[in-house]
Order: structure tokens, then sequence, then C-alpha cells
């Protein structure tokens, strides 16, 4: 697994081992950044300059992307020490930990607290088949992590259901066991 594009494209990131952390893979991340780039409803400019929270971060290759590529700072969510461990080892091999761009949380994306900046682009990956999608995107919005008119991009299992919430679907596409869904805040 590597970052895809931008100033630390080809950086090795770490997972930890087991099967409790499943980073989204390289393809089906630059599906979702092919999207972001080129989709009517999105644009470089949505990604140059952002505020990023990446919820279940897992290894942090979503939101760690999104810094690769332009964005001003990422929000990382986690509860899982495993996960932890990788995600901060991930952010310190690029570099991201001296531009002071990353903040680590070492908490329930369901139980978020207040963030510093509300997040204009908004990446969520709970585990596939748990259910926990629509509680967390309802946690995050009332505590103020989405901000207006964000974008909420999802990572579920090719089978699971879409949830339904406030926001409004722009994209769900396909890419092998991952399903995308993009959302409008």
């Amino acid at each position: 697994m590597r970052i895809i594009a931008g100033r630390w494209k080809g950086k090795k990131l770490v997972a930890p081992p087991g099967e409790a952390t499943r980073p989204t893979s390289d393809r089906a991340r630059q599906a979702l950044f092919d999207m972001l780039w080129h989709a009517p409803w999105a644009g470089r400019e949505l990604v140059d300059g952002a505020t990023v929270l990446d919820a279940f971060a897992g290894t942090g290759a979503l939101g760690l992307e999104a810094l690769s590529r332009g964005a001003a700072r990422a929000a990382f969510i986690e509860k899982d020490r495993a996960a932890l461990v990788a995600l901060r080892a991930n952010i310190a091999n690029c570099g991201a930990e001296a531009e002071g761009a990353t903040q680590v949380i070492a908490g329930d994306a369901g139980k978020p607290p207040r963030p510093l900046h509300p997040a204009g682009l908004v990446f969520l990956d709970p585990p596939y088949g748990s259910g926990l999608l629509a509680p967390a995107l309802e946690a995050l919005d009332a505590a103020g992590w989405i901000g207006p008119g964000a974008l909420v991009c999802t990572e579920l299992g090719a089978k699971d259901p879409v949830p339904e919430t406030r926001f409004e679907l722009l994209a769900d596409r396909s890419h092998g066991k991952a399903r995308l869904l993009v959302l409008r805040g």
C-alpha cells in the first residue's frame, strides 16, 4: 500500500497485522480521488487547501492521500490501538507531523469530540457489515465535524445497504469488495 499521487507519491504505508484493520486499496483510493478531481459536483479545488476528516482512519491512507494532493490539514479519528500505531508511523513517514497539518484523535467516530475546524471533505471507512456508517455520520454531523456543503466519502462492503441519511447521494460505485459512496452535506 502506498500514496498514489501528489507530493508524497510512492510513500509506503504500513498496516497493523491481522484482520482488524482493512485499509482502502490503492485501486479504490485512486478511483475515489479520480471522482473527486473530475466529477461535475467536485473538482480539484475541493481538495486544495481543504480541512479533511478521516474517521475510522485505520492506516490514515485516505487522509494522507488528501494531504499529499494539497489539503491543508487532516484530523484522524481511530480507536484501535494497533491501527493508531500504524497511523502515527504513516504520518511520520510522510513528514506530515512536522508540518503541523495533522491531528490524531484516539477515540470513537460514533462519539466524537468537538472539532477544532469543521471539515469540507470527510472520509468514513467503518468495518464492512458493521452498520456503523449512519450512526457515525449523525454523531460527526451533530458534533460539528461536517462543514456546510461538505462532501462525505464513504467505503462500505459491496453488499452493504446505503444508509438513509439527510445527505444527498452524489455517487455510488463498486470497486471489487469496496463500495464507494459520495454524499453532500
